[in-house]
């Protein structure tokens, strides 16, 4: 018999293939399915957008109907006009983000200098932040520049948008930063 070369790798390659597949015990008798109750058939289904970038996919967030909203699975919502159902890494580990026993959920403040983080109230956090906008907004406003044409802006504090934002509520929150005087306006997404 004359085998070429690339005959003999052929051949040498398919007795190795199937050796190694007779070897794994396959079992071709057919097996008896169960089928067993999805975690979410009871719960209840809301459509939301994930909040990691700028892309807007859309997710089903299932929530448990015992009266205690806690998020059960969230999924890639097959009939968003965006996704279509699939999810990056990021967006298919979103049910983390909510029921995480690491997550912190109170505010935290590192004073200057400090090595420590100490839990603060919300009431305390906002008004604190509410006090440093005032102040630096008030010691940097400009009323008029060198060529004393009306600028009405403060160029000491900048603003960095989240994705997490519909169009609505990223028109509200550049309405206030304007009002405010803030001239640097950026987004989470271009950054």
């Amino acid at each position: 018999m004359d085998f070429t070369r690339r005959q003999f790798i052929q051949v040498t390659g398919a007795t190795a293939a199937g050796l190694a597949v007779s070897g794994l015990g396959f079992d071709l008798k057919p097996i008896k399915a169960h089928a067993q109750m999805l975690k979410t058939e009871y719960a209840k289904q809301t459509t939301s957008i994930c909040p990691y970038c700028a892309v807007g996919c859309g997710v089903i967030v299932y929530t448990s109907n015992k009266g205690d909203g806690r998020v059960i699975d969230i999924e890639g919502d097959p009939d968003h006009v965006i996704n279509r159902g699939s999810l990056c890494s990021k967006g298919a580990a979103l049910a983390q983000l909510s029921e995480n026993k690491l997550r912190v959920t109170d505010p935290m403040y590192r004073a200057p200098y400090s090595n420590e983080w100490k839990t603060v109230s919300w009431d305390w956090a906002l008004t604190e932040i509410a006090k440093r906008i005032k102040t630096t907004r008030d010691a940097s406003f400009k009323r008029t520049n060198a060529k004393d044409q009306v600028v009405n802006h403060t160029t000491a504090i900048a603003s960095v948008g989240s994705a997490a934002m519909d169009n609505e509520e990223c028109w509200i929150y550049q309405a206030l930063m304007r009002s405010l005087g803030l001239v640097y306006l950026e987004h989470q997404a271009r950054i």
